[in-house]
């Protein structure tokens, strides 16, 4: 058994729940395009952190006629990255 500071929760039921976010976090990730637009990264991640980011140098941008493009899993990477607008200027 495993407790947590709400309810008790058995080491299968904790497994069984785990590994099926897992799985529906792959899928999603699997399913993503490897490119997204700049319309659809604002969309998605707000233009401020995109805007942040981009200026920060942590995203690729990929131009072609008449779009911009940026790595999905980039935009991913850069969202998991928590209070970074804390460090300014800096690249970690």
């Amino acid at each position: 058994m495993l407790q947590f500071a709400d309810k008790m929760v058995s080491y299968d039921t904790f497994m069984n729940d785990l590994a099926s976010r897992i799985v529906t976090e792959v899928e999603k990730r699997r399913t993503e395009p490897e490119y997204v637009s700049k319309r659809k990264a604002y969309e998605t991640f707000g233009r401020a952190n995109v805007d942040r980011w981009i200026s920060q140098e942590r995203l690729t941008v990929r131009k072609r006629p008449g779009k911009i493009e940026l790595l999905s899993a980039e935009l991913r990477r850069c969202q998991a990255i928590e209070q970074d607008y804390l460090t300014v200027g800096r690249r970690t």
